[in-house]
């Protein structure tokens, strides 16, 4: 999961794009706005990067936006975990495609760079989950057409457990009555896996960064203090008990839930498939908390980036709009990988499944994982000192996270 172009060039585009708005009279209200104009017809060229997953959706508009503009798409599909470091590298250099598919936390290293452009949602940006509009947007720019939000939760095996308690302690005692090799399994490794356990974390009022007002996040570390102390001594008391284990990473979580080995699992969208193949009858609950306060996981959310080398930025932003941005394509997306899309008439569809609508509640607290430069200083101290404390390596686990945060606290420094 891991990790400019002139202003007056984006004003201009922006205007350009408003004063196209109004000219439909197709009377369709699912796209990302109402009241931007087709595509202007004629020769115009796209090339847009997507991953084999979300091609098959992309072919369905690529083909509804060469029929009515006569303008071309080309797909190139491309190995997901290779698209970040390409664009950078293509886009710096006036190369690269118009359009690529991406990650909302990619964002503040692209911004940085100068190789993404604003898209003017508009009044549509209320069509979409706020979260997902959020999640793209910095320093008051929506740099993103969001398609799909994906955020942890409890999965629960309703033949072994019939709810999920509020309260961390008590989810455990229910797991032990089920009589199961296994309590409750998250994924943990050698390396820790912070992104998975930070609902946790959050709950005991220790986030990574401070936030502003409008959920923005600040530069501010916020996981430090008593709080973050109290999560950590939490992290080797389960560790002790056996309830957290360094030797239980995803391959093995998901196998044991699958072989009924565990009641409750914490993780994401995509393993409900396997727990389906495998015949288990699932729910999705929301994560209950450990630390008194509410369990708020991360929200990663997925979506399209504009190049700033684009010639054709004005066809690329109504594409991802008048295209990308209708419930029938991004329902399409969804159906192939189960992430709850981000546009709420398509999201509204998908719920009608029992496991997205849970995921869909627990989106409701979620908070975007920050996209802020300042986070890919963090990952390499905090998920191994996590690692240290469960197993017990690091024998005084308040020593070590303050010892982390201070690390953490050096590389940000170093880096500005």
């Amino acid at each position: 999961m891991r990790r400019g172009i002139a202003l007056a060039a984006v004003a201009s585009m922006a205007f350009t794009l408003a004063a196209c708005g109004g000219n439909d009279d197709s009377g369709s209200t699912d796209s990302a706005t109402e009241g931007v104009s087709a595509a202007p017809a004629g020769d115009g060229n796209l090339t847009v990067w997507t991953d084999s997953n979300r091609e098959p959706a992309l072919k369905e508009a690529a083909a509804a936006y060469e029929e009515e503009t006569g303008n071309k798409v080309e797909l190139v599909v491309k190995d997901f975990d290779g698209i970040r470091a390409d664009f950078l590298s293509q886009v710096s250099n006036g190369e690269g495609p118009d359009i690529t598919v991406g990650a909302h936390d990619w964002l503040g290293e692209f911004v940085a760079n100068g190789v993404v452009s604003p898209i003017e949602l508009g009044d549509g940006a209320a069509d979409f989950a706020e979260v997902s509009i959020s999640a793209f947007t910095y320093d008051g720019q929506v740099y993103g057409l969001p398609y799909a939000i994906e955020n942890t939760a409890i999965i629960r095996n309703t033949a072994l457990a019939d709810s999920t308690p509020e309260s961390f302690d008590d989810m455990i005692a229910m797991g032990e009555e089920a009589g199961t090799d296994y309590s409750f399994l998250v994924q943990t490794g050698a390396e820790g896996d912070p992104y998975t356990f930070y609902p946790f974390q959050t709950s005991f009022g220790a986030p990574v960064f401070e936030q502003n007002s409008d959920g923005s996040y600040t530069s501010d570390l916020a996981l430090g203090g008593e709080n973050g102390q109290a999560y950590a001594q939490w992290l080797a008391e389960q560790g002790q008990a056996g309830v957290l284990d360094t030797a239980i990473d995803y391959d093995i979580a998901v196998d044991a839930f699958k072989n009924g080995e565990s009641p409750y699992i914490l993780g994401g969208p995509w393993m409900i498939a396997d727990f389906e193949d495998a015949g288990i009858d699932v729910a999705v609950d929301p994560i209950p908390s450990a630390g008194g306060e509410t369990a708020v996981p991360f929200s990663g959310v997925q979506g399209f980036y504009m190049s700033s080398a684009s010639d054709n930025q004005l066809l690329a932003s109504q594409f991802l709009i008048d295209y990308v941005g209708t419930k029938d394509v991004q329902f399409s997306i969804y159906e192939t990988g189960n992430r709850l899309p981000a546009l709420t008439a398509a999201a509204e569809e998908a719920s009608q499944d029992d496991a997205t609508a849970g995921f869909a509640e627990v989106a409701e607290v979620a908070q975007p994982m920050p996209s802020t430069p300042e986070m890919g200083e963090v990952w390499a101290f905090w998920g191994v000192t996590e690692a240290q404390i469960i197993s017990g390596d690091a024998s005084d686990p308040v020593a070590a996270w303050d010892k982390m945060v201070d690390d953490i606290q050096a590389a940000i420094d170093a880096s500005n």
